[in-house]
């Protein structure tokens, strides 16, 4: 399929079914809703049809607007950091359901930042602490995670976390990167083309940071404090094995409505 043309800038006011129309071309599922916020983010014509532009050409509508809603959350989102899936709000809801007086909070690989932010707005005031070995990814989690109400970290997943929160730690939420590396190119090219590959790949099975994470999380964990992994069905079970292994009481969770499957480990 030839690319689309660049889509032409309004001379005046511009029609709401002229880009419903742009979008749909472009195949946006939701073209009419994708319409309204693009219509109200952009205050000048001009500004509309860049953004269209950007939207019918491939670039995700986070991207395109600047942010992504996530947990009734408005989530600063920039080019090159991972977009926070709404089915990762599981995970956020298991993380409440099994510590809901949290404490000291987590949030590993943290991307945007959006499941540690998520947690502390539910839980009130909290110790959060938010890590990823991205720079950009860490540069859009202080957009979400301002000093005043966390920490954010550079480093490789434990290693870029303050020594003091060794066996503090009430939730341990891990959003690793779970695609196996053979299948990254046939993710939708949004993700593919759009969104940094070290938040994409996780190895030859995808599990690889999975098993780093659950190795190491028991000396971070407070008794009865939890980790909880995003996974895909297929890779359930082994995730259930290799939190087992390290020593953690292990349950799986799954949202039908969602496709959303979150291993939860907790430290006895």
């Amino acid at each position: 399929m030839p690319p689309l043309p660049p889509f032409p800038p309004f001379s005046s006011t511009p029609s709401r079914a002229l880009v419903v129309a742009a979008l749909r071309a472009a195949g946006c599922v939701f073209a009419e809703d994708e319409a309204e916020l693009l219509l109200a983010a952009a205050p000048t014509p001009g500004e509309l049809a860049t953004l269209v532009d950007r939207r019918i050409t491939g670039e995700p509508l986070e991207l395109v607007l600047g942010w992504a809603e996530f947990s009734g959350l408005r989530i600063a989102v920039e080019p090159g950091v991972f977009v926070p899936r709404r089915r990762t709000e599981f995970l956020v809801e298991q993380a409440l359901a099994h510590v809901p007086d949290a404490a000291v909070v987590v949030d590993l690989c943290c991307g945007s930042g959006a499941v540690g932010a998520a947690l502390a707005a539910a839980l009130g005031p909290v110790e959060l602490h938010a890590a990823d070995i991205d720079p950009a990814a860490v540069r859009c989690a202080r957009r979400n995670i301002p000093e005043a109400d966390g920490q954010v970290h550079t480093g490789d997943l434990f290693e870029a976390l303050p020594v003091g929160l060794r066996g503090r730690v009430d939730i341990l939420a891990a959003n690793v990167p779970y695609v196996p590396t053979d299948e990254v190119k046939l993710l939708p090219a949004e993700a593919r083309d759009h969104e940094p590959l070290v938040a994409l790949d996780g190895g030859s099975d995808g599990l690889d940071l999975l098993r780093r994470v659950a190795i190491e999380a028991p000396d971070w964990l407070t008794q009865g404090g939890c980790l909880l992994v995003e996974t895909s069905e297929r890779q359930a079970p082994a995730a259930v094995e290799a939190f087992t292994r390290a020593g953690l009481r292990t349950r799986p969770a799954v949202s039908e409505e969602e496709y959303a499957h979150v291993v939860i480990g907790t430290r006895p």
